[in-house]
């Protein structure tokens, strides 16, 4: 399998290439430039596999050639050792929990694969490699974990000073080890345009060997198309298609169901749900990609004002606006109505989510009427309640119980270096702190 850049000014470059170089040299994402129908022996026998197997059969054609299959099916179960319930909220409304990992957050099945994928790599050619991440939260502490003490890896997080939880932000900067954390005085957008910056820097890249953990990372999103596929053969009856909403910042998690949609996965639709960073839901109903500065709001994972997959969407529908538009919805909540969905399923239900989760209710909750209102649909939990303490306790006027591995890091003192938002500051850390 060869990946192109969605560009499509420079040569394409295999897997390997494509998983260290993270961005290519003409500022695209990269993609892979043929992508598989899954053989209906594959959805006939899904319900058997465990979820293991069912990745190692999704992953097998993007890394052919490149990575073994003894070698893969290693990386599948050591990378997702945890559960994926599929829990039913109400009628035919389930949520798909994928905040079961490590971190308490999906970004534990990009971050997780990718670091030992790059870890397979790296043994066979002996070298080593600085890691660069972006994080708006979320896949900050997930990279930290995911990356901590792999050989021969060195990462740096950058994170917006004072945008993050209290919890997510103790996730990122208390690991240590090989794991750096630069607290940035501005924005997301700012920490995403930084690493940018310097994977476009060549000499940088020559004497540092940059990658990148975002979900730019072909390597981050290939396997987040798996938990479609797992929801789908978890729900009663194998549905000849279901609804997905999608809570979105980055889109890389869209782009992953986009995946498994193009690879045969039944799927009716999906819905974009986003927070007041509502630059694709405006672009579904205008035509028009309009970024701009990002607005922080209390499921600050989706504070993204500038939405990096945003290229990889329209790849997938070959930049054709009228065949997204086909099968995406648009859907955005302000923060007070974003505290009244988690209320009122807390009530009513007996189900506690965090604010991205309950966002992604609600876009579906308000866009069944457009389809089949007996057909499944699935919103995607995507992080723990318990990781935004904050937010929820008072909105429900209850304390959350706090899971052991997140109690643990609560008093571990906070370890970041301070930077502006200026790339010449940045630049000058990265050198400061030499080769791996």
């Amino acid at each position: 399998m060869k990946y192109y850049s969605t560009q499509r000014k420079v040569k394409e470059v295999s897997f390997e290439e494509a998983i260290f170089k993270g961005l290519p040299d003409d500022n695209g994402l990269y993609m892979p430039e043929v992508i598989p129908k899954l053989p209906k022996s594959f959805f006939e026998s899904a319900e058997d596999l465990p979820f293991y197997q069912l990745a190692f059969e999704v992953l097998s054609p993007f890394v052919k050639g490149e990575i073994n299959p003894d070698a893969l099916l290693g990386i599948v179960r050591s990378a997702f050792d945890f559960d994926i319930p599929l829990v039913h909220i109400h009628d035919q409304v389930y949520s798909l929990e994928l905040f079961h990992g490590p971190t308490l957050a999906f970004k534990d099945f990009g971050a997780r694969f990718m670091a030992r994928a790059m870890a397979y790599f790296l043994k066979k050619q002996g070298r080593e490699i600085n890691i660069l991440v972006a994080t708006s939260g979320d896949t900050g502490s997930a990279v930290a974990q995911g990356f901590f003490e792999i050989p021969g890896i060195k990462v740096t997080i950058l994170y917006p000073s004072g945008k993050v939880s209290k919890i997510q932000e103790k996730q990122l900067t208390t690991v240590g080890s090989n794991v750096h954390a630069l607290e940035v005085e501005g924005t997301f957008d700012d920490c995403q345009r930084l690493v940018k910056a310097a994977f476009l820097d060549v000499p940088l890249n020559k004497k540092l060997h940059l990658s990148s953990a975002n979900s730019i990372n072909i390597a981050r999103l290939l396997p987040q198309s798996l938990y479609y596929f797992h929801a789908w053969r978890t729900l009663a009856g194998y549905p000849d298609e279901a609804i997905f909403s999608v809570p979105s910042g980055n889109f890389g998690n869209l782009s992953g169901g986009i995946l498994a949609k193009k690879m045969g996965l039944p799927v009716r639709g999906f819905i974009a749900a986003t927070n007041l960073n509502r630059i694709v839901p405006d672009y579904i109903e205008s035509g028009k990609f309009n970024p701009r500065s990002s607005i922080a709001t209390i499921s600050n994972a989706m504070d993204v004002g500038n939405p990096s997959n945003f290229q990889r969407m329209m790849a997938l529908y070959n930049g054709d606006y009228n065949a997204l538009k086909k099968e995406i919805s648009g859907f955005y909540l302000d923060d007070e109505a974003t505290r009244q969905v988690i209320s009122k399923v807390y009530s009513e239900y007996d189900y506690l989510m965090c604010p991205h989760s309950a966002i992604g209710y609600e876009a579906l909750k308000q866009n069944r009427k457009n389809f089949d209102i007996k057909m499944p649909g699935i919103f995607l939990s995507t992080a723990s309640p318990s990781k935004f303490t904050d937010v929820v306790e008072p909105v429900i006027n209850n304390t959350i119980s706090m899971p052991e591995r997140l109690q643990q890091i609560i008093d571990r003192k906070k370890q970041s270096t301070v930077i502006g938002s200026d790339y010449e500051t940045f630049r000058e850390f990265l050198l400061s702190q030499g080769p791996v």
